[in-house]
């Protein structure tokens, strides 16, 4: 994942009504009224969220079958696989970190440098 898409990740996910809304997104597409009726905001709230989230590539909007002016929403897997790529580089620097740095307390308690 490069910087600008880790970027735009982040920075959708920065509100928690968005974090709550891919929250319920996990657990399977939702209307935007169904969204909106859960986080008690109005639609145009809502619908300012989902255009977040649409802009930060994390969800997709999703045409029903039956009827055409029926819109859900659902997650897109690539940017959370992207965040969780550079998730663990990160933790393997700071395990890297920790290992010397514990090696270093174990060296001078032993009377060593």
């Amino acid at each position: 994942m490069t910087s600008p898409d880790i970027d735009r990740t982040l920075a959708a996910l920065a509100d928690p009504v968005r974090r709550q809304t891919i929250d319920m997104l996990r657990r399977g597409p939702r209307r935007p009224a169904e969204l909106a009726a859960a986080f008690d905001v109005s639609g145009p709230v809502m619908s300012k969220h989902l255009r977040v989230l649409r802009k930060g590539r994390l969800i997709e909007e999703v045409a029903v079958e039956d009827d055409a002016r029926m819109r859900l929403y659902r997650l897109r897997p690539e940017p959370f696989e992207g965040l969780g790529e550079w998730l663990e580089q990160v933790q393997a620097f700071w395990n890297d970190q920790l290992g010397a740095f514990k090696d270093h307390v174990a060296r001078k308690q032993r009377g060593g440098r």
